[in-house]
């Protein structure tokens, strides 16, 4: 099977592991930066030039992929951030569910007060009020309501736009 920048066609979760490309940052720059910013470009995210430098703009719209795939927001395009973009989602999150704490849980809290599926306080804790949220969620996006957060329903949550 042949590898190509098409975020359109995803790589099937045995190949990525093996995707053995380089990490980018501020400053990298040649075919492989190239790539990144078709993309992300692909995705909707980058809106500069493809010239294969790896500048400010490219750094930005990192940060806003990652964000938006519950990535580390640190610009630096490592394994799970390529893996992410040929996917075009969110890849190897853990099942979150009641009973869960944390950041992640945090940013969903977030991200379903933006949506307004959520009315309680963003405190990390997964509990009765999100799981109640999370359902919602899940009902208005034609998925199971679980009220868990499972690799569907991170896919829907990855396409809320993100602005914290």
């Amino acid at each position: 099977m042949q590898l190509t920048s098409d975020s359109g066609n995803s790589i099937p979760k045995i190949l990525q592991p093996e995707l053995n490309k380089p990490e980018l940052k501020l400053g990298s720059n040649g075919a492989a930066v190239e790539e990144l910013q078709k993309l992300l470009t692909n995705l909707s995210i980058y809106t500069g030039k493809i010239d294969g430098i790896f500048e400010e703009n490219t750094q930005k719209s990192v940060k806003q992929f990652q964000r938006r795939v519950f990535l580390p927001e640190n610009g630096i395009v490592d394994d799970k951030t390529w893996q992410a973009l040929y996917t075009g989602g969110p890849v190897n999150l853990p099942e979150l569910k009641k009973g869960s704490r944390g950041e992640l849980v945090k940013k969903v809290q977030r991200i379903l007060k933006s949506t307004q599926d959520y009315i309680g306080y963003v405190d990390g804790e997964f509990g009765a009020i999100t799981e109640s949220a999370v359902q919602s969620w899940q009902v208005r996006n034609n998925l199971p309501d679980t009220g868990i957060i499972d690799e569907a329903t991170w896919r829907t949550l990855s396409q809320i736009p993100q602005y914290m």
